[in-house]
C-alpha cells in the first residue's frame, strides 16, 4: 500500500516499532491522533476530523456490515 493510497501503515509500524520502540500492543493501542504528537507534530497541528470525512468513513466501513458488531443485551 502506497502512501497515495491511505496510510503508510508499514512505514508507522518501522517508526513506532522501531525508532519509538513501542511493542505491538502499545503501537496499536495508540489513537492517530497520539502517534502523530509522538512523532513530533503538536496536538494544534493534529487537525479534528470534518464531519464530511466521518460521514464518508462510515459509509465506506459500517458498523455491522460484516457481521461483527455484537448485540447489547
Amino acid at each position: 500500500m502506497s502512501v497515495r493510497d491511505g496510510l503508510d501503515w508499514a512505514g508507522l509500524m518501522r517508526v513506532g516499532l522501531h525508532q519509538l520502540r513501542l511493542r505491538p500492543a502499545e503501537f496499536w493501542a495508540l489513537t492517530p491522533a497520539e502517534l502523530a504528537i509522538m512523532l513530533g507534530e503538536s496536538a494544534s497541528d493534529v487537525r479534528a476530523m470534518g464531519r464530511s470525512r466521518f460521514e464518508a468513513l462510515l459509509a465506506r466501513f459500517p458498523d455491522g456490515a460484516d457481521g461483527s458488531e455484537r448485540k447489547n443485551g
